[in-house]
């Protein structure tokens, strides 16, 4: 199968997030997208781990994707010049989707304007909350009057096809505040919007700080209530819940991510940076010092990586775990016809429980296999769970 997305990560970052575990380079709270020597390192490095990588792909790359970190932070010499070695590498197609995360305060009118004279055409916000206080306790830089003045700046300069993320769950969060978060999110009128619960890892300062389901992190009955309170609001507004986390009016899905969860290929580039192609997976190192170093055997080795093949039991079982996320569920015959009649009963038979209780359906025509909207997506984890047992 042709690769024809590619996943790019961009480090930088002023500070870490309270709730951030991603690979990043902490530039300090006076970064402005200056092309310093650390930014010019990596962007090298990067660079030639693309151009040695084996092409897959004869039909050009479909969709890139630039996150991080936060890829406004990186000057716009790095950035032509990762676009221009991708496009040399493996050629665009002619409708390209070039996605971009980017935060507020960490860019200006000419900067989205050089954005998309680059080509980058869809734009995804950081937001997170409007409240500021929230803002505060998750150590993020921007302010809710930034975020104004961003989605001010993504007007004038007439970007159409951009989202907006939004977290639930978070310390001291209540129902109010976050009901007034999506209806502010909602009047500025992005085409995706997506809506993340907090998850606690080890290694951040909300791991260490808290533990979950203790107070002032909201009980789990009222983060479930957030869920189902954003499913139906932005329902109704004509938002499309397309994913377990996502959000999307007609036409404006993420077509790059929409690559994850049909469990295609795809390349990965920079630190951390994870590709899945001919069926194997390989992540890389998430500090700088061991991805620079990563790269040079790259280089030595002509492009050759040790890939972690993916065995049938896995390939089964990530269709099953990424596909369950979307809307429209997975699609019966393509597992029949990869995995056989047995493992469709197999699957049935495990899932009945749920089925019976309406938080699993199966299609009148039994071709497609989904999870409720919202109580399926909800108790998604414990649905999953006898699957990876079944067949593990």
């Amino acid at each position: 199968m042709s690769i024809t997305s590619a996943y790019i990560h961009i480090p930088f970052c002023r500070r870490r997030c309270f709730y951030c575990d991603f690979p990043i380079t902490v530039l300090g709270n006076n970064a402005r997208g200056e092309y310093t020597l650390w930014q010019r390192d990596y962007v090298g490095f990067l660079c030639q781990e693309i151009e040695v990588t084996t092409k897959v792909n004869s039909a050009g790359l479909e969709t890139i994707f630039f996150g991080g970190g936060t890829p406004s932070l990186l000057a716009l010499e790095g950035l032509e010049k990762i676009l221009v070695t991708l496009e040399k590498t493996f050629s665009f197609a002619e409708n390209i989707e070039i996605s971009m995360e980017i935060d507020p305060a960490t860019f200006n009118l000419e900067q989205l304007k050089s954005y998309q004279k680059l080509g980058v055409n869809r734009i995804s916000l950081g937001v997170q909350s409007f409240d500021d206080f929230l803002l505060q306790e998750c150590g993020r830089s921007h302010s809710k009057k930034d975020i104004y003045k961003s989605v001010e700046y993504i007007n004038q300069v007439g970007i159409e096809n951009w989202s907006l993320d939004l977290i639930s769950g978070l310390p001291h969060q209540t129902i109010n505040q976050w009901q007034d978060s999506l209806l502010r999110a909602i009047a500025l009128q992005p085409k995706h919007i997506s809506c993340y619960d907090l998850v606690l890892e080890s290694s951040t300062v909300f791991g260490k700080k808290y533990q979950a389901g203790d107070k002032p992190l909201p009980e789990d009955e009222t983060t479930a209530q957030m869920y189902r309170l954003a499913s139906a609001i932005l329902t109704e507004k004509g938002y499309d819940h397309y994913e377990i986390s996502n959000y999307a009016q007609s036409g404006y899905q993420c077509r790059h991510n929409l690559v994850y969860w049909h469990n295609q290929p795809y390349y990965g580039f920079g630190m951390g940076a994870a590709s899945y192609t001919d069926k194997k997976r390989f992540s890389r190192p998430r500090t700088r010092k061991e991805y620079f170093e990563f790269v040079q055997q790259l280089i030595a080795n002509q492009g050759k990586i040790h890939w972690e093949t993916t065995n049938h039991t896995e390939e089964l079982l990530d269709t099953l775990m990424l596909g369950l996320r979307l809307k429209k569920g997975v699609n019966l015959v393509s597992i029949k016809k990869q995995f056989g009649q047995e493992t469709i009963t197999q699957i049935i038979d495990t899932l009945k429980p749920y089925l019976d209780r309406k938080l699993v359906i199966l299609s009148s025509d039994e071709t497609h296999l989904k999870l409720s909207d919202p109580e399926g997506f909800l108790y998604s984890n414990s649905i999953l769970t006898p699957l990876f047992l079944k067949f593990e």
